[in-house]
């Protein structure tokens, strides 16, 4: 077996793989990125929800005082109705 042979052709793939990196690492300055109008649009509406409460605030508190009282009352018949026409609304 002859050694200078296999070191002959390790050279041959460093050069090869060196190459490869070097290209792989050049940037092009000619890349851009446009964003459409609707992708803008969509970031400002994400933006505003970010920045809004998750909870109601006023209405929750109105809600939280009936239960502490004692007073909160649901109607069966009310919320049978709602959730009826949740389910038609999926299907």
């Amino acid at each position: 077996m002859r050694i200078e042979a296999y070191t002959q052709v390790q050279k041959l793939y460093e050069t090869k793989k060196t190459l490869k990196t070097q290209a792989k690492n050049q940037v092009s300055a000619s890349d851009q990125l446009q964003i459409s109008g609707m992708g803008r649009d969509f970031h400002i509406a994400k933006q505003a929800v970010a920045g809004s409460a998750d909870i109601r605030e006023d209405v929750a508190a109105s809600i939280k005082a009936k239960i502490s009282s004692g007073s909160y009352e649901v109607s069966t018949e009310s919320f049978a109705d709602k959730l009826m026409q949740k389910f038609e609304e999926m299907r």
